[in-house]
């Protein structure tokens, strides 16, 4: 293969009820890249273009997103998209990967870190949530107050972009910043990326970030949690207590970026994960024989 090209295979994974879109490519140790709510993998652009030469990319399309799109599933829930994660990785044959998950896709990573602390070597959640919303409260009384039903009513009179670009714009009165994105050309492309996006599978996905329950992770696993500096406080708490409960757990946080921290400051995202990649990765070498 010529110098500096990369070889990529685009499949999809066949599911009981759907097929599940992903991207590989590159050599080397795995590292996965899990998108957050309502986008797609070409979030990970600046990412993959950084890390390709390296490292064995995967990028994929969570249920309801991108190419993998709608699944015949009535219910979505973070423990499905997690149950998809580890199929996928098995088929592959990926072993102890680092994944990477934003905002959604962090939980995700939570969800698959709880499962299996000792089949990855580490870990990074950018835009780091435990729970929507982020104050986190039992689910019992969540149930009663779900706002799932003026969801699903806002998108059959709105459609999904109208009902996403009003749950942000609630958010960024209630934070008083721009809590999704610093840069306006971002934040248009992460809405129109919703464009992609039917009614019933947003109601879904909104439905699985809100049932979530987040477990409170104490694994030994190297975790890296990045958060822009204007990212929602209750963001930033939930990272910080996520971060408490890890023996191997740190926090970084990158001024002038939202919570699409990896789109807004690509260079520094970059250069902290870089950084992280190879000390968790170096944990997990096996020892040299004698």
């Amino acid at each position: 293969m010529p110098l500096g090209v990369v070889d990529v295979t685009m499949a999809e994974l066949a599911l009981e009820d759907g097929h599940l879109w992903y991207e590989l490519q590159g050599t080397g140790r795995p590292l996965v890249f899990i998108h957050g709510g309502w986008s797609n993998a070409r979030a990970w652009a600046p990412q993959v273009d950084r890390f390709a030469d390296e490292y064995q990319i995967l990028t994929l399309d969570v249920r309801g997103h991108g190419n993998t799109g709608a699944t015949d599933s009535e219910r979505y829930s973070i423990e499905r998209f997690t149950d998809d994660l580890e199929r996928l990785l098995n088929d592959l044959d990926l072993e102890q990967p680092v994944l990477c998950g934003l905002s959604l896709g962090s939980m995700v990573v939570q969800e698959f870190l709880n499962r299996h602390p000792n089949d990855v070597a580490g870990a990074i959640l950018a835009g780091a949530v435990r729970s929507m919303p982020p104050l986190e409260v039992p689910n019992s009384t969540k149930a009663l107050f779900s706002p799932t039903p003026a969801i699903a009513a806002s998108v059959a009179l709105s459609g999904s972009t109208a009902t996403f670009r009003s749950m942000c714009g609630s958010i960024r009165a209630a934070t008083g910043g721009d809590w999704l994105s610093v840069n306006p050309e971002i934040r248009r492309d992460a809405i129109a990326a919703v464009d992609d996006i039917d009614e019933a599978e947003f109601r879904k996905i909104f439905d699985a970030l809100y049932r979530y329950n987040p477990p409170d992770l104490s694994v030994d696993t190297p975790t890296l949690v990045v958060h822009g500096g204007s990212e929602a406080p209750l963001v930033k708490r939930q990272g910080r207590r996520l971060v408490a409960g890890l023996p191997r757990g740190e926090r970084v946080e990158i001024p002038d970026s939202g919570h699409l921290v990896n789109q807004d400051r690509p260079a520094a995202f970059n250069t902290t994960c870089a950084t992280f990649l190879e000390s968790a990765f170096e944990r997990r070498k096996p020892a040299s024989s004698e």
